[in-house]
């Protein structure tokens, strides 16, 4: 019989909450002598290893008896020990948790000796943990007997718990250990059904290679988190083809989310040296590597200020050798710059391409004007064919944020039908209402809203094409072009009348620019003396002011002076702007004035002086464009394209709604007052 997804995907959930509910329990032994912000340092590194433990169980006692037989031949039995237990990881000793909490007065040498017997892979990952400072701290507490008590008596075998259950269990724990330290849970994972949905979009347009026998496929994830993606990924790849070969890699920056992730590669049998720890952004490994699929989920809207001098040079440097030859986002959201390191790991298109998926907010559709960053790095993807869709999904979805967000899939390698292409689709009403809310989550995406969301996507073109049916509102399909504009500078002459006012005169004493010609003092209060005559006197024409300006100033001793900095001054002195005032001339061509600029967005493929002659002239006849200032900028107004418009109510339905309110609360009152 078959399972229902649904139900399994439930069922999952609910497994993997009650286990991290009472996992977390420790907490309570913990409370008063630990800060609650410090439950996870203890819980976390404690469950990752009953986890190994309960793994390594079935081959434990062969593991010992080759330690001991290549040990009592001298020599080192690391090389034979992977064997022995079937993983790329073993523990020499005749240790276990039970065995440790059942000899208490040991405890303090026997659990540190337990977790030395570890290979020096897993030993990286309890390094990152701080695990023995913390055993230590135990120690001192007086509550190691009773932790390690505790941690011996879950049942985390593989066969009682699937690595589905575990994955989930940890990110509740993570969750759960976020909210008490205030940190943001959407930086360490992403929700599982996200994820599943995230990796069918970007693997099954490839199911026919998918499916060759034997095939091999790389998959890459530079914010891996607790390694969820690069499950999924591999998941998604496996269950069409079990005899592929997927090789995952990931950096993490986190390292209590390192460690589980990269424990959780272990027990798959993943090479862990492909899990490293370290800020992608300043610190790459995989800098010279390209996969085959790349995905992650950036934290959203967080500066990148630490890094700015490593990706700042790597731009100067490198230009488009580099990463970051596109240009760099503002200081205060780097997700663009996650985009960028994405696109670096696509393999060249002769040698297969490769696609990418990414989790973002809406910031990184619009933000920037022309010309900046942001800007930029859109017009380099669109004007390289790279987009391929952006997906709109539920809000709610996630534990850190209620915000809307989006998945940006990306190739380089489109299909005929793509090509010159960008889909958007309205995935935002696929989701179910989750029975608890956890964080900010409240919403899920069920198994049958993934399968339909993905056979939207698979058949988005056509859908687009058919206007009657009835999924024809939920696919936009643009050209690439269609998402760029010419950000125009509309200008319009300055125009000045002349007047010396009592205003005018306590201006001049305060001008930075006259005192600076005149000398402060005296010396700008000998020009302000010059000028009391003309108060009152209003002019037409700059000529006309400057000679009766000119006049009073011989009048009263004090030079003129033709150098730029007073004629400039003067005029911002007894300059008045007026719109029927005299145009200024600057080299014999009108003056902008910098006070009525404008700017327009004007799609691409239009004239912008036609556009000029059609939208603006009518309203200001002397309004010109400034060519030299027009910037190609490049936005995807995602929400604008799906927007359908509502019609208020009729006034006389209104009127009625009203009537009868009033109608019942004089009812109401008529009975309080009865």
């Amino acid at each position: 019989m078959e399972t229902n997804p649904n139900a399994q995907s439930a069922a999952d959930h609910a497994a993997a909450t009650k286990l991290a509910n009472r996992i977390w329990q420790v907490a309570d032994l913990l409370r008063g002598d630990y800060k609650r912000s410090d439950y996870g340092k203890v819980i976390l590194p404690f469950t990752v290893l009953r986890r190994l433990e309960c793994v390594l169980e079935p081959t434990r006692k062969q593991v010992l008896e080759t330690h001991q037989l290549w040990a009592g031949k001298g020599v080192k039995s690391d090389p034979f020990l992977p064997a022995a237990s079937g993983y790329a990881f073993y523990n020499r000793t005749k240790h276990t948790l039970a065995d440790i909490a059942g000899a208490p007065e040991d405890e303090k040498d026997n659990l540190p000796k337990y977790v030395r017997g570890f290979s020096d892979n897993v030993q990286e990952v309890f390094a990152q943990f701080r695990f023995e400072e913390h055993i230590q701290r135990l120690l001192d507490t007086g509550l190691l007997h009773r932790v390690v008590s505790n941690f011996a008596d879950y049942d985390l075998h593989p066969n009682t718990v699937s690595n589905h259950v575990m994955g989930y269990a940890f990110e509740e724990l993570i969750r759960k250990f976020s909210e008490e330290s205030n940190e943001t849970a959407g930086e360490h994972f992403t929700p599982r059904e996200v994820i599943k949905l995230m990796a069918g979009l970007l693997i099954a347009p490839d199911m026919d290679e998918i499916k060759v026998p034997k095939m091999t496929r790389t998959v890459y994830d530079p914010t891996c988190g607790t390694g969820g993606m690069l499950s999924a990924a591999q998941e998604f790849i496996l269950q069409h083809n079990a005899q592929a070969n997927v090789f995952v890699f990931g950096q993490e920056l986190n390292p209590e989310s390192w460690a589980i992730c990269r424990s959780d590669m272990m027990i798959k049998n993943q090479d862990v040296e492909n899990i490293q720890l370290g800020n992608t952004l300043s610190k790459p490994f995989f800098r010279d590597k390209t996969f085959d699929y790349v995905l992650s989920n950036p934290p959203f809207g967080v500066e990148w200020k630490k890094v700015k001098e490593d990706v700042e040079s790597e731009r100067d440097d490198l230009g488009h050798r580099g990463r970051f030859g596109a240009g760099t986002p503002r200081i205060n959201d780097g997700s663009l710059l996650f985009l960028q390191e994405l696109i670096s790991k696509m393999k060249p298109v002769e040698d297969g391409g490769s696609r990418i998926a990414i989790v973002f907010n809406g910031s990184p559709l619009f933000t920037g004007a022309a010309g900046s960053g942001e800007s930029e790095i859109r017009r380099w993807i669109l004007e390289n064919d790279w987009l391929e869709a952006i997906v709109a999904l539920p809000d709610q979805l996630f534990y850190n944020t209620g915000i809307s967000t989006y998945f940006w899939i990306l190739t380089n390698r489109k299909d005929p039908a793509h090509k010159g292409k960008v889909m958007l689709v309205d995935a935002r009403d696929y989701w179910v209402k989750m029975r608890k809310s956890l964080g900010d989550k409240r919403k899920m995406i069920s198994e049958q809203q993934i399968d339909d969301i993905m056979r939207l996507y698979g058949e988005a073109l056509s859908i687009a094409e058919e206007e009657t049916h009835e999924l024809h509102g939920r696919v936009k399909v643009f050209r690439n072009r269609d998402f760029g504009y010419q950000r125009i500078t509309v200008e319009r002459p300055l125009k000045l009348r002349f007047e010396v006012t009592e205003e005018t005169l306590e201006e001049a004493r305060e001008s930075k620019a006259l005192q600076k010609h005149f000398g402060e003092g005296e010396g700008v209060e000998g020009f302000v003396d010059a000028l009391k005559p003309l108060m009152g006197k209003v002019w037409a024409t700059k000529k006309e002011a400057w000679a009766e300006v000119n006049a009073a100033l011989a009048e009263a001793g004090v030079a003129w002076s033709k150098a730029t900095a007073f004629q400039k001054a003067l005029r911002e002195l007894i300059g008045v702007r007026d719109p029927e005032g005299e145009v200024q001339l600057k080299k014999g061509e009108p003056e902008p004035d910098p006070e009525l600029r404008d700017y327009e967005n004007v799609p691409l493929d239009e004239d912008v002086e036609a556009y000029l002659t059609r939208e603006v002239l009518p309203h200001v006849p002397d309004a010109w464009i400034d060519h030299e200032k027009t910037k190609i900028g490049y936005e995807i107004p995602f929400t604008r394209h799906f927007y359908v418009y509502t019609p208020p109510r009729p006034l006389a339905e209104i009127d009625a709604e009203l009537n009868d309110l009033e109608a019942e609360i004089q009812l109401l009152l008529g009975e309080v007052t009865e």
